[in-house]
């Protein structure tokens, strides 16, 4: 067992919490009991899986996606008071990184994907991503296959790039809008989750590759890779919750 203030404080000075403004709380959201023997982590949160994770006999809950946002009613609705009961009935504390997450070197999203898909994360890109040089310069149909069996998922692929690519940038989740910066920045391929309605045109007007695999297929490695390192430091198990989602 660990005490549950100790490991959050862990993975707030890991992730640099303070340096990554946000658009909710991040760290704890939700107190649970003090005493942790077991991790559950998952990307979004929902009743679904606050409910699995209470199944899974966990203490402590990592999310990507918190429960609260700063857009969000301050209201607790009955969706939200039911959400609130699967977590305060059985003690889990709810804990979220979001950004920090995506932009963390070692256990961040983008980072660890882009190495996942042989492109070395040398160079920041929009604040959070990582980009660089492929280990292996490749086609995109290399790379597009390199990005299915990652990920698990059929990418929406727009190949207006050059044939040989050579630089790539991730940006996992809602991405789209950095098309255009990965462009300009000289990359041959941008990697995100989502596509924006402009995507296809950037794409062919600019000459780069564009390649989204899925906001919630992207965002499946970090909180895995945070939940396993905190297990490591405290001694705990741990469990990755997947509740595969489409877009």
């Amino acid at each position: 067992m660990a005490d549950r203030d100790e490991i959050l404080a862990f993975a707030d000075e890991l992730l640099e919490l303070d340096a990554y403004p946000d658009y909710g709380p991040m760290g704890m959201q939700v107190a649970g009991v003090r005493e942790v023997g077991r991790i559950a982590c998952g990307v979004s949160a929902s009743l679904e899986l606050f409910e699995r994770s209470e199944a899974a006999g966990a203490q402590l809950l990592l999310v990507h996606h918190g429960l609260i946002w700063d857009r969000d009613p301050r209201v607790i609705d009955d969706a939200f008071r039911r959400r609130l009961k699967a977590l305060l009935d059985p003690g889990t504390t709810l804990a979220a990184y979001h950004l920090a997450l995506d932009a963390h070197p070692d256990v961040g999203n983008n980072a660890l994907l882009a190495r996942e898909l042989g492109v070395d994360p040398t160079d920041r890109f929009a604040e959070i991503g990582f980009g660089g040089a492929l280990v292996e310069p490749s086609s995109v149909d290399v790379f597009t296959a390199r990005a299915r069996a990652a990920l698990g998922t059929e990418p929406l692929v727009f190949a207006h790039g050059p044939e040989r690519i050579e630089r790539a940038a991730v940006v996992t989740g809602g991405a789209g809008r950095h098309l255009a910066d990965a462009a300009r920045e000289g990359y041959d391929l941008f990697l995100t989750g989502e596509p924006e309605e402009p995507s296809l045109h950037i794409a062919r007007e600019f000459g780069i590759h564009f390649v989204a695999g899925g906001h919630y297929a992207t965002e499946r490695i970090g909180i895995q890779a945070l939940a396993k390192k905190l297990a490591e430091q405290f001694d705990l198990e741990w469990e990755f919750i997947d509740l595969p989602n489409p877009v």
